[in-house]
């Protein structure tokens, strides 16, 4: 009878350990995307040959040639839902999620609402008399709050409302998401001008490290925060087993 309340308290930070390291997964799909995008070769005429053209060319696809990391990092968020809100409602919100990413990046083409909002609010910034930098920083805050927004509503319909003693924590913590997502719009938009060219009118082929690079800048903060602060999950786990350990 008495080894039973050692093995609970055990077992959850075991879970919790687990459950941190899986917050890495999307940054590892973001990699595994511009990996294997490199690795085929991949370009705007194979892509058009293989039937994405309307994703392949026009102006978002010259200027944020990256951002298809994104929706891998996105789309990979979405998916680990279950892992945290196990049932029904674990799955709905995944698949909520996944489809909220696709469509609000990927409609009407590349880059999508995520991609049309931020540039045309960093724009009309820059019009009114910000400096290129205000404009470059306010369109990645909102370009990171659409897509954002599609996690977030996700994570509400997979785990429901913070408890009442939980929410100003959970807002804090959706901040700080927030400006880890708009950090990396910004170095995604700054691909460009921090060396990546051709790609993808041509292959990534020896700009595959500095792609690699970047996304892993752009990312990291990010998937560093679910993996430091422990999610709603861990910490019902640990208020659970705390009298097992008296």
């Amino acid at each position: 009878m008495s080894a039973a309340p050692g093995t609970l308290s055990g077992a959850a930070p075991a879970a919790s350990g687990a459950g941190r390291l899986v917050a890495l997964v999307p940054l590892a799909a973001a990699l595994a995307v511009v990996a294997l995008a490199a690795a085929a070769g991949v370009t705007q005429g194979r892509l058009d040959a293989a039937g994405f053209g309307q994703w392949a060319y026009g102006f978002f696809a010259d200027r944020y040639p990256l951002f298809f990391s994104a929706i891998a990092y996105g789309v990979a968020r979405a998916a680990l839902l279950p892992l945290a809100a196990p049932g029904w409602r674990g799955g709905l919100g995944a698949v909520l999620g996944i489809a909220l990413v696709l469509a609000l990046s990927l409609h009407p083409t590349y880059g999508g609402l995520v991609l049309r909002a931020g540039f045309s609010v960093g724009g009309v910034a820059f019009l009114s008399g910000q400096t290129m930098i205000v404009a470059h920083l306010l369109g990645a805050l909102i370009a990171a709050i659409v897509l954002g927004s599609a996690l977030a509503v996700a994570a509400l319909v997979a785990r429901g409302l913070p408890r009442r003693g939980d929410r100003l924590r959970a807002l804090g913590r959706g901040a700080s998401r927030v400006l880890a997502l708009a950090w990396a719009m910004w170095l995604l938009a700054a691909a460009r001008d921090l060396g990546l060219s051709g790609f993808p009118r041509v292959p990534l082929g020896s700009q595959a490290p500095l792609a690699l690079g970047l996304v892993l800048a752009a990312f990291l903060p990010h998937a560093a925060l679910g993996v430091v602060a422990p999610g709603p999950a861990a910490i019902r786990r640990s208020v659970e087993t705390a009298p097992g350990r008296r």
